[in-house]
């Protein structure tokens, strides 16, 4: 039951987003880094995408793969940095109740289709590893079609509950979001409703999409280093590890921060809640930033195609 000095808000016109509870003082300083992170991602993934798009020879499976995956990493940074920037900047703190419902769809929608492409991206190092001689039989462009469409449909068909649970509610007392987004438990907890059925499906479809993409990543690679440590020269054996290396290095650069990030809402009380909040921030920050660079100095073709624009149009 509300209180005398309670206001119901059933599906409120416009959520308040606070930005760092705590840190708004900083909030012009917090702006500065955010903003370069979000300028480096906008540059670097753009890059990718003209280089293998104008780049014959990066016409392969593993480079659309990285193409679904700078384009995920755009939609997912700027899902959320421009209204951030508007709070840090101009204290624009008002978002319409749609709005703040479709920014809530494509960030869980598309962390769901990052992870489903990062999954997509070691059964091709698999293939192309462990099978070497069918991989251009099995990875078709097609078949590479059909894993991206799969992968989109599977992060959009799950977390399209997400909105509509949300916006069914009535909301009381407040408005106010404690975020700098519209994060699904940060809304959700602004509920006068049981919100239990929100809570179990988020950790449902979190469990069987990181579940099982981690699981089936992690069986991927146990079979690649059987492979690789089976070759006869240790030449070999670095050669084709190098290969790897700069997906292993994004899959870290993706689920560390998630990790961090569910772990420290869901289960610990203890940590301060703009900790909470710039977790989630590194989350949906870093890996759109870290990932045409990781790809750009350690995958050769990528390295030597990029060099060679700069010369073309430095000369």
């Amino acid at each position: 039951m509300l209180g005398p000095n309670s206001t119901a808000f059933t599906n409120p016109s416009t959520f308040i987003l606070m930005g760092i509870p705590g840190l708004e003082d900083l909030h012009i300083w917090i702006s500065i880094p955010f903003c370069s992170m979000y300028v480096i991602a906008l540059m670097g993934n753009m890059l990718i995408l003209f280089i293998i798009k104008t780049e014959t020879a990066l016409h392969e499976p593993m480079f659309y793969f990285l193409s679904m995956l700078a384009i995920t990493d755009l939609i997912l940074s700027t899902s959320t940095l421009p209204k951030m920037l508007g709070i840090f900047w101009f204290n624009y703190h008002e978002i319409d109740f749609h709005a703040c419902l479709t920014q809530m769809f494509f960030i869980h929608a598309f962390s769901g289709v990052e992870s489903g492409l990062l999954l997509a991206m070691a059964l091709d190092r698999y293939v192309a590893i462990c099978n070497p001689l069918r991989h251009s039989s099995i990875l078709t462009n097609s078949a590479v079609a059909q894993v991206g469409t799969v992968v989109l449909l599977r992060g959009l068909v799950l977390m399209t509950p997400h909105p509509f649970l949300v916006g069914r509610w009535p909301y009381c007392r407040t408005n106010v979001v404690p975020h700098t987004y519209c994060e699904h438990m940060a809304v959700v907890k602004l509920a006068c409703a049981d919100i239990s059925v929100n809570s179990l499906y988020s950790l449902a479809v979190i469990i069987l999409i990181v579940g099982t993409d981690v699981t089936c990543i992690s069986l991927s690679y146990v079979q690649i280093l059987r492979t690789v440590f089976s070759l006869p020269s240790k030449d070999a054996r670095l050669k084709t590890l190098s290969t790897c290396g700069s997906h292993v290095c994004v899959i870290l650069t993706f689920y560390i921060p998630a990790l961090f990030s569910f772990l420290t809402h869901r289960f610990s009380k203890h940590i301060p809640r703009h900790i909470h909040i710039l977790l989630a921030n590194m989350y949906l920050l870093v890996p759109p930033m870290l990932n045409p660079i990781i790809y750009g100095v350690k995958t050769k073709q990528i390295r030597e195609c990029v060099l060679k624009f700069f010369m073309v149009h430095i000369n």
